[in-house]
């Protein structure tokens, strides 16, 4: 029942900055292009995949979810985490970009820049400061070889400096 409990709380932030904002924002829905709206697709759900995978790696390594109120208690370096700083904010782009495309929306891709602008000072001012008080040197490590936004090439190995 418990984990039940974190994986709804976990869909409470996704779901009001994929669907609820969104249909705020943007009286039209129509899809007018078809090409662009399949294109759009593929980015939703490659953004759905990596969310999915982010949340369950959260609930299952990090023995917390993405939410403020249940944080993990663990470092989760592996996985989409070995590559790039922020995949559940990666996959959350890449949906309101696919959703922007579907609906040929400049309101929802604006939406999306303003999410990218206060996840990187929310990230910079909140986040990585709390998770180096946290974590100590192994978080320090991490962040010096995994970028926040870019993913890299190879797979972050903690103690291996594989990114020069």
């Amino acid at each position: 029942m418990k984990n039940i409990l974190k994986q709804l709380f976990s869909f409470i932030l996704p779901v009001t900055v994929l669907i609820i904002v969104p249909m705020a924002i943007e009286n039209n829905r129509s899809v007018t292009n078809l090409r662009q709206a399949m294109e759009g697709f593929v980015f939703v759900c490659i953004g759905l995949w990596m969310m999915y995978v982010t949340i369950k790696t959260f609930i299952r390594k990090g023995k917390g979810t993405l939410a403020p109120w249940s944080p993990t208690t663990k470092l989760i370096t592996t996985g989409l985490y070995a590559y790039v700083r922020s995949p559940m904010i990666s996959g959350v782009l890449l949906v309101l970009f696919g959703e922007s495309l579907i609906f040929l929306s400049f309101n929802i891709f604006v939406w999306s820049l303003a999410f990218f602008i206060i996840n990187n000072i929310w990230f910079a001012v909140y986040e990585e400061p709390d998770l180096e008080k946290k974590f100590g040197e192994e978080y320090k490590e991490y962040k010096k070889q995994v970028h926040r936004w870019i993913p890299r090439l190879h797979p972050y190995r903690r103690g291996r400096n594989l990114q020069k």
